[in-house]
């Protein structure tokens, strides 16, 4: 029996068991799509719909949509058509989410690779969401693109505010952005804005990178 991060994969499996690995597998990642699961479960895409059907399992964008009504502040700083990418979950100051499916407009023709400003966007746009102020804007950002990012992957950028003792008026910002499990870009942003409130609990110091 093969494993994947604790999640059993075999060839053949029975019905139940193949639902119990699904609510598993979607439950360590809500992200996953019912394409990413046909690769996990080694089933046909119809069979994934009609298990999700049958577990009450929503599809991804509905998955989506849910935890944006159920864990998100209010972006202050953009309207929701700047941003770049959609934002599934923000907590103002602390932390925020969001996804970005690469389509057709994104890539470069000759190779489907993701044009870079687009990764780039992403992250700087969820940097400054995720900022508690009407006014906030990028200062200066140090980034590295850890690998390429392909046609059709999806890509999760995780947000964390730190905190920036004696820099009135900016506030730091770390993204990371995932296809899968694998890290593939790494942004330090600095982020102008109107008031910094001098709070010990604004900054997430310690936070979980996954």
């Amino acid at each position: 029996m093969n494993t994947r991060e604790g999640v059993p994969l075999i060839d053949r499996i029975s019905k139940k068991e193949r639902h119990q690995l699904l609510l598993k597998i979607i439950g360590q990642n809500p992200f996953v799509t019912d394409r990413e699961l046909t690769r996990e479960l080694k089933v046909s895409i119809q069979t994934i719909r009609l298990d999700r059907m049958e577990l009450g399992i929503p599809e991804l964008r509905e998955r989506m949509k849910q935890m944006a009504e159920h864990s998100y502040d209010q972006v202050r700083s953009l309207s929701l058509d700047e941003v770049v990418g959609e934002i599934v979950d923000l907590q103002l100051d602390k932390s925020g989410i969001s996804i970005f499916e690469i389509r057709e407009e994104h890539v470069f023709t000759r190779n489907s690779i993701a044009r870079g400003h687009y990764v780039f966007a992403q992250a700087n746009s969820l940097a400054v969401a995720v900022i508690n102020d009407e006014i906030a804007l990028t200062a200066s950002a140090d980034i590295r693109f850890l690998r390429q990012v392909h046609l059709n992957e999806k890509c999760i950028a995780k947000a964390y505010v730190r905190s920036m003792a004696g820099q009135k008026g900016k506030a730091k910002v770390e993204v990371f952005t995932y296809v899968g499990d694998e890290m593939v870009f790494q942004g330090n942003f600095v982020i102008y804005r109107s008031t910094l409130e001098d709070n010990s609990e604004g900054g997430v110091q310690d936070a979980d990178r996954h």
